[in-house]
């Protein structure tokens, strides 16, 4: 499940919250460990720390003391809306930079969009 090419800490943080936001990990439920996240991924503890860290950063876990980590109050909805706010840069900009070179209008992809999303 890991990909090359990309930071296996940003990977682990992206999988956790993926969880989130699919429900699979409920807020206020205790989120995997460290030591889970390592075992389970056949990774360094130290790897899985830093990106449960950036997750723990942004707000979406915290620590419970002796406890172990769990999923914040509103973590699903922060990173709905951190992910709708990077939508546009990661997908839109260069959606419409390449329909620009091949001269399509923002109407000629919207009708492409349409075309193929209806069954």
């Amino acid at each position: 499940m890991i990909e090359q090419g990309r930071a296996i800490f940003q990977q682990i943080a992206d999988q956790v919250a993926d969880s989130i936001i699919d429900g699979a990990l409920a807020e206020e439920s205790r989120a995997p460990s460290t030591n889970e996240l390592a075992t389970f991924y056949r990774i360094n503890p130290a790897t899985a720390a830093k990106g449960v860290n950036l997750l723990v950063d942004k707000g979406v876990l915290y620590k419970r003391r002796g406890i172990g980590m769990f999923v914040a109050t509103g973590a699903a909805e922060l990173l709905q809306r951190q992910r709708r706010e990077s939508f546009a840069d990661r997908y839109l900009d260069p959606l419409l930079a390449e329909a620009t070179r091949l001269g399509l209008t923002p109407a000629d992809v919207v009708d492409l969009i349409t075309n193929r999303s209806t069954p």
